[in-house]
């Protein structure tokens, strides 16, 4: 079977043969394999973890996806119209691989820094709406006050900025807890 082929049957169809292939290895293996596999998992935390929900506005924290492949997924599993933040102040990082998915689901993009040209230059004409915030809090206030309904705010940075993956998650929620 030739890549092309597969990708022809859809990336849900895709999904769904992979997880039976990967049931059918699972049933194989002994209850204690699977215990020691599993257990030796690292707790991914800040990985599309669920925050808020403020006045019909859900919040969702996302600050270990550091690259765009990362964000891509993050961005890919949403469902509801997307007011994404993410990370400025960097400028040796391709985004264009995100544009397309940005297209179909981001209406607001809040870029957190000072610098944040690289984000205006790849995602003008993709995304509505493009605004700079200097810091998560204010990024925060800004997308609770858009106006835009029914919508998930995603904190998915999509890049390093020099900041831990810890510190950015745990003041993402602080944050949205003071809004």
């Amino acid at each position: 079977m030739t890549l092309e082929s597969l990708a022809k049957q859809g990336r849900e169809k895709i999904y769904t043969n992979l997880a039976e292939i990967d049931a059918a290895k699972l049933k194989k293996m002994r209850n204690e394999t699977l215990r020691r596999c599993f257990s030796s998992f690292d707790d991914m935390k800040y990985k599309l973890d669920f925050v808020a929900r403020i006045n019909g506005m859900e919040f969702v924290n996302d600050a270990s996806s550091r690259t765009p492949n990362a964000t891509w997924y993050s961005l890919d599993t949403m469902e509801k119209p997307v007011i994404w933040i993410a990370n400025g102040d960097v400028n040796d990082v391709d985004f264009e691989v995100l544009k397309p998915l940005a297209l179909r689901k981001v209406r607001m993009l809040i870029c957190v820094g000072y610098d944040n040209t690289r984000l205006h230059d790849t995602f003008a004409g993709s995304i509505p709406v493009i605004i700079d915030a200097r810091n998560l809090a204010v990024a925060l206030d800004k997308a609770f006050y858009s106006g835009i309904e029914d919508a998930v705010t995603l904190f998915s940075p999509a890049c390093e900025n020099g900041v831990s993956v810890a510190d950015q998650g745990e003041e993402f929620t602080y944050c949205v807890n003071e809004l």
